[in-house]
């Protein structure tokens, strides 16, 4: 019978998860974000939050990244594909546009008859501030 009850709490949980991340720049862990969370006092279990991220990231609605040897990050992401130049150093995220990108991923899917292709590209290096 708690079924009610834990179907608002989560939809208040993750309507938290989402406005935080509307209000924050750059990438940022599911770690990070349940303590943000916690620190302004909201009830929300971690397991929550990595299961509203990933929610949100199959509907679209944020962006994933992997570094290499970390943890997946995340971020609320403006409309539109595109790709990012991510620093190693301080996680500096700028979005690009990729037009030889898609026409490339577009040829290779092709040639091979796969259909409804999706890709994701993240260009790792270090920004002139590092």
């Amino acid at each position: 019978m708690n079924g009610g009850a834990t179907g608002v709490r989560n939809t208040r949980q993750r309507s938290a998860v989402s406005a935080l991340l509307a209000e924050l720049d750059g990438f940022h862990s599911a770690q990070d974000l349940h303590a943000m969370l916690r620190a302004r006092g909201e009830r929300v279990g971690l397991t929550t939050v990595y299961r509203t991220l990933q929610t949100l990231a199959d509907a679209s609605e944020i962006d994933v990244m992997q570094l290499p040897g970390a943890e997946q990050l995340y971020r609320r992401c403006s409309d539109g594909h595109h790709h990012h130049l991510v620093c190693r150093a301080c996680g500096r995220t700028v979005e690009v546009a990729g037009p030889a990108v898609e026409r490339w991923a577009e040829k290779i899917a092709a040639e091979h008859a796969f259909r409804d292709i999706s890709h994701t590209l993240e260009i790792f290096g270090t920004c002139p501030t590092c």
